[in-house]
């Protein structure tokens, strides 16, 4: 198996698919690296950097071969506490260079993001970072910091999925040059057992969930799935071997209508 990339707008390559793990552990990140998994996101919020960077130790995993994203978290924005947060985080998770680096949630005012945003400036000119990115930020939230400040955000995480399609968004994306990730990619199982779900899925021989996952991969988006199941860590990764037709694209699409 072999997981399709996205080249960000620096030339990093990011594996289009992704474990997320929110309120998971060091068994389920385990699971997920043997099961293929390559790219990790975590976050400052979720508490279990330590537990990912023990899972990352005890794999073996060659380190150039994984892609480990965190965030920081709302209170400690601004650029020192940024800096401080981040170093933290780098801590924690045993990095010398930590991939990706996300604006978790945007402030509440638009000076205090531009402060925040220049401190991963900082740590991307420092060559802490690899890249450096936002989430959950909206377009104009984007294009302040556009306005502001040096660097291109490479990735907005959003909530984004067959039913929640944002098309808005990834369309000022597209036009910046920001990769879109799916945070929430099947609605939280939320759409499991919708019939133009599972209809795709019985044509294909294939669990509801790895056709909505399909559905942003071959949208050109990044999806993170989440599971604290071994057995669905694994089926969320074989999604590489099977095409959507454009009337199954079509029909998930239109969950967005």
């Amino acid at each position: 198996m072999t997981m399709p990339t996205i080249t960000l707008n620096n030339g990093v390559a990011m594996p289009q698919l992704g474990f997320g793990t929110w309120q998971v552990g060091r068994d389920a990140v385990a699971t997920a690296l043997a099961a293929g998994y390559r790219c990790l996101d975590t976050a400052e919020m979720y508490g279990n950097e330590s537990a990912v960077a023990e899972a990352v130790a005890a794999s073996g995993i060659d380190r150039a071969e994984l892609f480990v994203t965190t965030k920081v978290w709302n209170d400690h924005h601004g650029y020192r506490a940024t800096l401080d947060a981040f170093h933290a985080s780098r801590r924690r998770l045993g990095l010398d260079v930590v991939d990706l680096y996300l604006i978790h949630w945007p402030g509440p005012s638009d000076s205090g993001n531009i402060e925040t945003w220049r401190a991963l400036e900082t740590l991307y000119a420092e060559g802490a970072v690899r890249a450096i990115g936002v989430s959950n930020f909206s377009p104009a939230q984007i294009d302040v910091l556009l306005d502001a400040c040096d660097v291109v955000p490479a990735v907005n995480q959003i909530e984004l999925n067959p039913a929640r399609p944002r098309l808005r968004e990834r369309a000022h994306h597209a036009r910046h040059g920001i990769a879109t990730q799916a945070w929430a990619p099947i609605a939280r199982g939320g759409l499991l057992t919708h019939p133009a779900v599972t209809a795709v899925a019985d044509a294909h021989s294939r669990t509801p969930a790895q056709v909505v996952l399909r559905w942003h991969l071959q949208h050109g988006v990044s999806a993170i799935p989440r599971s604290a199941t071994p057995e669905r860590i694994r089926s969320n990764l074989a999604v590489t071997d099977f095409t959507l037709t454009p009337d199954d694209m079509a029909a998930l699409d239109a969950l967005g209508e």
